[in-house]
């Protein structure tokens, strides 16, 4: 089954709880907030953005499986702390043929030196990263020109 219109938007630990969590560095906005811009401007593509947050890396690699499996045009990741420490998100990233684009609120590289290493970012195809609520936005544009 293929489904090449369809988008997963996949997101790790503590994302549930963003507007209340650190403010000063990941915003205002919530998860639900985001998820509403990314399908009206999906809507405006004529693609499907299936949306999804676990605080559990296992549920993440089932999705990343689960988009390989349907087809699906790309994945969007946004993997929180486990960007730094998980090497089964990699392992799964490269055991997949739909592209994957990994995604962070603020910038990683700016922050303290262990969220430098990111090993999700070495299994993806490309990053963005600092925008805030506008780096899904973002991810989205480059998952459509792929």
């Amino acid at each position: 089954m293929t489904n090449p219109r369809r988008i997963f938007v996949l997101n790790g630990p503590n994302l549930n709880l963003l507007g209340t969590r650190e403010p000063e560095i990941y915003g205002y906005d919530t998860l639900d907030d985001i998820a509403e811009r990314m399908d009206d401007a999906a809507g405006r593509a004529h693609v499907e953005i299936d949306f999804r947050q676990s605080n559990h890396e296992g549920h993440l690699i089932d999705w990343l499986h689960e988009a390989h499996a349907e087809g699906a045009h790309a994945v969007i990741i946004n993997p929180g702390g486990l960007t730094h420490t998980s090497v089964a998100l990699h392992d799964a990233i490269k055991s997949i043929s739909v592209p994957v684009i990994e995604i962070h609120l603020s910038n990683p590289h700016a922050r303290e030196p262990f969220r430098h290493k990111s090993y999700v970012g070495m299994a993806a195809k490309g990053a963005i990263a600092g925008f805030g609520p506008l780096s899904y936005m973002l991810a989205l544009e480059a998952a459509l020109e792929l």
